[in-house]
């Protein structure tokens, strides 16, 4: 079994960051608020990207150090990419205040 690192910032978040690339079917452990879990990667995925700790429904918000860094636009998959293709961003819109 491929065992890489990855970094999670907030025990609240639901993605974490890879230090390494990592191929599919990869299991990849990450520390969770004192608990190491074990993740299955779904696919390919870069050194610095971030893949969902668990699954993310399309519409609810993608955490990262805590907070809401933008919002599932279909449902993501426990080891999944979490990127511009399948999350919208919440900053910068100009809707929000």
């Amino acid at each position: 079994m491929d065992i890489q690192k990855a970094i999670i910032m907030n025990e609240k978040d639901n993605v974490a960051t890879l230090l390494a690339d990592v191929g599919k079917n990869n299991a990849v452990q990450v520390m969770v608020g004192g608990r190491l879990m074990e993740v299955r990667m779904q696919g390919k995925i870069q050194f610095g990207h971030k893949f969902a700790i668990r699954k993310i429904n399309k519409g609810e918000n993608v955490i990262k150090y805590g907070e809401a860094i933008g919002q599932a636009t279909q449902d993501i998959e426990e080891g999944q990419h979490v990127h511009v293709h399948n999350v919208e961003s919440l900053r910068a819109q100009g809707d929000l205040l």
